[in-house]
């Protein structure tokens, strides 16, 4: 038996300011902040022994701050992997990184948390509609419509993401990198965005498209499922 912790990011400061975020890398809020403590304050027993976060600095802020709260006294530490085309295949400032930032001592090795940084956890990209205030938006393209661009399963707002397109690249990493972990009885936690943990969700529940519309993942709050042998259940 393993646990996946699923967490939202706390808010972030274009969602105080009402903006339609997307792939645009904007931190927390003091708010965010304190529900990311919150958070982790109510997942601090548990050992976790992987750690799973977008490339946007709102998760990786949420899941610092809450495995600070944690009992287990582990360090995170991000990982840094070789790609698969060599060193060669990426630029001198990449490869400076994934070379210089290897552990060579073993001393501290049996109290690190492995960090991994994923593109495919990313928000959904919310293209031309990135950096807009929200109730302009309604105004300019009426709330019907704005609705549908942000909870449709299939529709995309213009040059951008539906849920449909963002579920494409988050079941392949839950299938490829996380199920295969938590089969080894390794504990996960992954910090991620609304709608690419919603596309999650969807899957480990069996939700239907139309059941998934009305689906609402709240920041800063855990949720935790148990896996075993192939099997979900939600935790309360």
């Amino acid at each position: 038996m393993a646990l996946l912790i699923l967490m939202r990011h706390g808010q972030s400061m274009w969602n105080a300011a009402k903006l339609f975020t997307g792939w645009v890398d904007v931190p927390l809020t003091n708010q965010g902040i304190d529900e990311a403590i919150q958070g982790g304050k109510q997942i601090a027993h548990y050992d976790i022994d992987e750690v799973h976060v977008s490339t946007l600095i709102r998760a990786q802020m949420t899941a610092m701050i809450a495995l600070a709260q944690n009992d287990h006294n582990k360090t995170p530490v991000f990982q840094y992997s070789q790609p698969e085309g060599g060193l060669d295949s990426v630029s001198e400032n990449e490869a400076r990184m994934i070379e210089w930032a290897q552990i060579k001592g073993d001393a501290g090795s049996a109290n690190i948390l492995p960090v991994h940084v994923s593109w495919q956890l990313n928000e959904r990209m919310y293209g031309d509609l990135q950096g807009l205030n929200k109730d302009a938006t309604r105004e300019q393209y009426g709330a019907e419509q704005v609705h549908i661009w942000r909870r449709s399963f299939d529709v995309p707002p213009p040059n951008g993401e539906s849920l449909e397109l963002t579920a494409k690249r988050t079941l392949p990493y839950l299938e490829e990198n996380i199920i295969p972990q938590l089969s080894n009885g390794n504990n996960l936690f992954i910090a991620a965005h609304g709608n690419s943990l919603r596309s999650i969700i969807m899957s480990i529940e069996s939700l239907t498209t139309e059941e998934v519309l009305s689906l609402e993942v709240p920041t800063g709050v855990p949720i935790i499922y148990r896996y075993e042998a192939g099997n979900w259940s939600k935790l309360d």
